[in-house]
């Protein structure tokens, strides 16, 4: 599977609370109604949490300070991907996704590249 990584970071103007409600509560739903158009096969977003130990963990690597979350979006193949992002409804559907995200993430803070995942081990 292929799999878009989106390491977000929020707008300074927007509290952490309300990014977080409103990336949960208003922006997966969008992204639900919208998945098949772009090929989207799983959406999972991870909010970061425990910042006194996300502190400890950057001062002890010297990283940046961490980003308010990551999604991440899975399509079966590249060429499902490619297919479906260039029909009608895939390109209104970036448009429209795009358009929402600038409301609540900080895009130059923001980090999106594609990943082939690798599973090393799984002991759930």
């Amino acid at each position: 599977m292929l799999k878009i990584v989106f390491c977000i970071r929020r707008r300074a103007d927007i509290s952490a609370d309300e990014f977080y409600r409103y990336w949960l509560d208003e922006h997966a739903p969008k992204v639900r109604r919208v998945a098949e158009a772009i090929g989207a096969v799983r959406y999972v977003q991870s909010h970061t949490c425990l910042p006194e130990m996300n502190a400890d963990l950057a001062a002890g690597r010297g990283t940046q300070s961490p980003y308010d979350g990551i999604t991440e979006v899975w399509f079966r193949d590249e060429q499902h991907m490619r297919a479906a992002m260039v029909t009608p409804a895939g390109v209104e559907a970036g448009r429209f996704l795009v358009a929402d995200e600038s409301t609540f993430i900080d895009f130059a803070g923001s980090s999106l590249f594609m990943t082939h995942e690798h599973e090393i081990f799984n002991l759930a």
